[in-house]
């Protein structure tokens, strides 16, 4: 553990502060809070666990704004919270059973795969058939094993990279027959917290947060949420999206480039 300098204070707080409002708005801070440690010399996995914690703050404050509509899921919550929990720990504990070097070697996959998760967004909307508006609810029990299993799968590797659950949780919803926007939201809200929380308090206690970094970027995470909360009105999430989407694949590139190539 090494104590950050000015440039890297500065620099880890405007991203998580960019990262926290980019989560408000659209998703995919993780892309970026993720490399940035990278950057500065943190070990993979480290840096993994830190971004986790750091992002968490914005995560959690997200349940606020679906407050209204938890009375209405809480069936489905009953149901999801423990696979959420158990797969969020999971991939937690896989994370830290892994060699060092093959992570490196799995992040430009990883974010990569992240990327094209928020890219392919409105496909995964139009398969699970949500509207751009709210409406009836719909439900299929027969779905509800699948949609539980494919939950764990999600939670797994939510506690490992984390990056695009939101998403994945749509085609979990799918099988059920959901199409109410909002709830669907809220249900996606209060389980990547589960995960993020299990993943992060995991994290934590296996000792691989590094915190001066990690508190500088919470600082910054919650004045980017608490801005971009208040700016998600005005600005358009595909915008976002395919900056996000920009982002990513470069970075991957550049992650590809050197795991693989530069040698």
């Amino acid at each position: 553990m090494h104590t950050p300098g000015t440039t890297e204070i500065l620099v880890l707080f405007a991203v998580a502060c960019l990262a926290g409002g980019m989560n408000a708005v659209a998703g995919g801070g993780t892309i970026l809070t993720f490399p940035a440690l990278l950057a500065f010399g943190m070990p993979s996995i480290q840096a993994n666990a830190t971004s986790t914690l750091a992002l968490l703050v914005g995560i959690i404050g997200s349940l606020y704004g679906y407050r209204s509509h938890l009375s209405a899921v809480k069936p489905w919550l009953k149901n999801f919270a423990p696979v959420s929990i158990a797969g969020g720990l999971l991939g937690a504990w896989l994370l830290t059973r892994t060699n060092e070097k093959v992570f490196d070697q799995l992040v430009p996959f990883l974010i990569l795969f992240a990327t094209a998760l928020f890219l392919l967004n409105n496909v995964f909307r139009r398969l699970a058939g949500i509207e751009a508006v709210a409406t009836g609810r719909q439900t299929r029990a027969a779905g509800t094993t699948a949609a539980l299993v494919l939950q764990f799968g999600v939670a797994v590797y939510g506690g490992y990279f984390g990056a695009g659950i939101g998403i994945l949780m749509l085609a979990t919803m799918g099988l059920l027959g959901l199409h109410h926007i909002h709830e669907m939201n809220a249900i996606k809200t209060v389980l990547a917290s589960l995960i993020n929380i299990v993943a992060a308090t995991y994290f934590i206690f296996a000792g691989l947060v590094i915190w001066p970094q990690a508190v500088v970027m919470t600082l910054g995470a919650t004045l980017g949420y608490f801005l971009g909360s208040h700016m998600a009105q005005k600005i358009s999430q595909q915008q976002v999206r395919n900056i996000v989407g920009v982002i990513g694949v470069f970075l991957s590139l550049v992650f590809f480039w050197r795991e693989f190539l530069a040698r």
